[in-house]
């Protein structure tokens, strides 16, 4: 688990549970402090390819500071685990080098490229202009360059539903059978018109926020954690795990079968018009268009509004998985505004940058 120092100005180097060395940035002030950090403080984690396996729920607010460390849920303090070998940089699992013929290692792959500068220099400004925090996470499926700007803990509000679907398939996987009719029924709603009731239905189904966890680490998550009593909406999460759960639904070597990751993809593609906003907006329309899940959250004790997107867009030749997490905003349309602004600079830098770079 991440342990996250308690002053937001300063940003330490942390071991991440994946084992890599994190900057990010620490606890957030009060929302009502008329100090504004600078943009150096806003510190952007670049992940390693291969540790990247990759709506309102009755809540009362848990107040905006990030936690010291991550939500725990266990009553023994362990947190769920798989066993077996992690996901390789190529998607399968690691047992050590290929060896040719004559027993010699292959040749080890090259280094992984991120996207640190690109998206500083993206989205510093857009930091500075804005009262409300975010985080983005972004990954070029081609090159496999990714970077996280900003860090910490948000709820997931209801970009949560992608991980309850994923673990009703990966339930139904176990058990060898087939989804129900009333099964299909609730996750066509719940995804494509990101309905609660559907949501609640699966999210019983799924065992709450224990099958949830389970389910997520199976599929390489190791920061989310599932709302108590309940309320699915107030799962908490970060940037870099909503781009793993992204690569266990759009790439191959997860726990998902095939036919459940073109599953979650075909719904995500059919988001519903008024419900399209979001990273899609970093999109040009070429490829296959965009998939799509949003989140939106009043908070009850201070009105200020949790708006999230996750999905996969296509740009400048290039598939990307990103992520816009967000809280703090005053309104539900500058929150909006304030994601679909991330998304089109972090991507837009990227992809100069990519492109530009000998077509990486």
């Amino acid at each position: 688990m991440l342990i996250i120092s308690s002053s937001r100005t300063k940003a330490g180097h942390l071991a991440s549970p994946d084992g890599i060395t994190d900057t990010r940035p620490t606890r957030r002030p009060a929302l009502g402090s008329a100090v504004r950090t600078s943009a150096a403080a806003t510190v952007v984690a670049a992940l390693t390819l291969s540790l990247l396996g990759c709506a309102t729920a009755g809540e009362q607010s848990q107040g905006y500071s990030r936690p010291a460390a991550g939500p725990e849920r266990s009553a023994s303090g362990q947190e769920p685990t798989t066993g077996g070998p992690e996901p390789s940089a190529a998607g399968g699992s690691e047992g050590g080098g290929v060896a040719s013929d004559n027993e010699r290692r292959s040749a080890p792959p090259p280094p992984v490229r991120t996207l640190t500068g690109a998206l500083t220099a993206a989205l510093d400004p857009v930091a500075e202009g804005s009262r409300a925090y975010f985080s983005v996470g972004l990954r070029d499926i081609r090159s496999g360059a990714v970077g996280v700007y900003g860090g910490g803990w948000y709820d997931t509000a209801s970009i949560v539903k992608v991980g309850i679907l994923a673990a009703l398939l990966l339930d139904v996987q176990d058990a060898g059978r087939a989804l129900t009719a009333q099964e299909r029924a609730y996750a066509t709603a719940m995804i494509e018109r990101s309905d609660n009731s559907a949501a609640s239905a699966l999210w019983r189904t799924i065992g709450g926020a224990d099958g949830l966890d389970t389910a997520h680490r199976r599929l390489g998550l190791t920061e989310t954690f599932g709302g108590n009593a309940g309320r699915w909406g107030l799962t908490r999460t970060t940037a870099a795990d909503q781009l793993r759960l992204l690569r266990a639904v759009f790439e191959g070597g997860s726990a998902l079968t095939q036919e459940s990751r073109a599953y979650i993809r075909t719904l995500m593609g059919r988001t519903a018009r008024e419900q399209s906003w979001g990273v899609s907006a970093a999109g040009d329309g070429t490829g296959n268009g965009f998939r799509l899940k949003n989140g939106w959250l009043p908070r009850s004790t201070t009105g200020l509004w949790d708006i999230n997107s996750i999905g996969q867009i296509t740009a400048g030749g290039r598939d990307y998985l990103i992520v816009v997490l967000s809280d703090g905003s005053r309104r539900m349309d500058t929150g909006i505004a304030l994601v679909e602004a991330a998304a089109r600079r972090a991507v837009g830098a990227t992809t100069a940058a990519l492109n530009g770079d000998g077509g990486w």
